[in-house]
């Protein structure tokens, strides 16, 4: 059986303010040809489908063009949710989609798989929905096998998975796991979700997907294979310029009569790179700099020492994608590096707070000798004015 593995479609999110449709549109036909030309049995969509609990009506178009395009090359189509989807939102369809397309958003049936055979026999897949202990624990009020409350993502989705191999027990063949959750081992750099927590307890233990043939998970940007058989996907779009050199695609999963036989990473097209530039304003804005960048995303990050005037608009007249610009002055020496409330603290004339204020505006540049004499100027005359009152 030949598997292609997706997640994190995230549709409806936008780009620093720009719609993603039209690219996302663009690149779930490109997702489809290949589900096609690769004869691709099942596709799995791990999570995430939308970015809002409340989707737009164009976003509910989307997916549904998306998911009866798929339909039509002849695959199954497996749909899980993720945490920005609403669960209820995202059932609701299940029940009035053709056959062959599962939305699976019930945390009760978790231990119940949709079964899909092939020349070798059947394949089992248990999908597992986004699991918020604090909303599911309700389900389970005996708490997981040890008999204790379900607090924590690790225990809610190890509650889950032994429902999972239950399930597997009463229906023996191979078998395919879905999730969307934080796994442990997950490299930090790989794009992860925005809305992933700190302080470690929403990190689920690797031994905790133990069973399945493969386990098809989502919740992070970007691919990463935990081992052979655990991986995520990650998004089809480049949803942040954190994300801009990871490559975007699915894995192609096959299973043989014994079980995993093969993976493959299959690349997607990008519609409009993402490229952060760095340097001086006016070298950003070179000819041969806008030459190889105008039709990309861009980042701009100037070094200049001070602020300069209305970067974004000179930037947008050469780069029209230009979507985010940051001010990062190149480092000041160590001396430069007091804080603004040191400087003011060894300050003890006006001329020497003002010169505190400019080195703090201007990234440790303080006045010039034509300053410093203007500022002299300025105070002489005030102290001029006050001793005439």
């Amino acid at each position: 059986m030949r598997i292609l593995h997706t997640s994190d479609w995230h549709i409806g999110r936008t780009f620093h303010g720009h719609s993603t449709m039209d690219a996302l549109a663009e690149v779930l036909a490109a997702l489809t040809e290949q589900v096609r030309s690769r004869s691709v049995d099942v596709v799995v969509v791990a999570g995430d489908v939308f970015d809002s609990a409340t989707p737009s009506g164009p976003a509910y178009t989307l997916l549904g063009d998306a998911l009866v395009s798929l339909h039509e090359t002849g695959a199954r189509v497996l749909v899980t949710s993720g945490n920005h989807d609403s669960a209820a939102r995202l059932g609701f369809q299940a029940r009035l989609l053709r056959e062959g397309i599962h939305v699976l958003t019930d945390p009760l049936s978790v231990g119940v798989p949709v079964t899909i055979a092939d020349a070798d026999g059947p394949v089992h897949f248990f999908g597992i929905p986004y699991l918020e202990p604090a909303i599911v624990r309700q389900h389970w009020p005996a708490g997981d096998a040890e008999g204790r409350q379900l607090r924590t993502q690790a225990q809610t989705m190890s509650h889950a998975m032994d429902l999972v191999r239950a399930g597997m027990s009463e229906h023996p063949g191979r078998s395919v796991a879905v999730a969307h959750c934080f796994a442990a081992g997950v490299d930090a750099t790989a794009g992860l979700e925005r809305e992933v927590r700190q302080g470690g307890l929403d990190v689920v233990p690797l031994s905790v997907f133990d069973g399945p043939d493969y386990v098809a998970l989502g919740h992070i940007h970007g691919r990463q294979a935990i081992t052979h058989r655990v991986r995520y996907a990650g998004a089809p779009l480049h949803y942040s310029f954190g994300e801009q050199h990871k490559p975007r695609g699915s894995w192609l999963v096959d299973l043989d009569a014994d079980g995993l036989a093969s993976v493959q990473w299959l690349d997607l097209p990008v519609p409009r790179r993402l490229v952060t530039l760095t340097g001086l304003l006016t070298e950003i804005l070179a000819d041969a700099i806008v030459a190889e960048h105008a039709d990309h995303w861009i980042c701009a990050v100037y070094t200049d020492e001070v602020p300069q005037a209305e970067p974004m608009r000179r930037l947008r007249e050469r780069f029209p994608f230009c979507a985010m610009v940051q001010h990062q002055p190149l480092a000041a020496p160590a001396e430069q590096e007091r804080s603004y409330a040191q400087r003011l603290r060894t300050a003890v004339t006006d001329a020497e707070r003002i010169g505190a204020f400019l080195e703090h505006v201007r990234a440790g540049r303080g006045p010039d000798e034509t300053e410093t004499e203007l500022i002299h100027a300025v105070l002489d005359d005030r102290v001029r004015a006050e001793a005439l009152v």
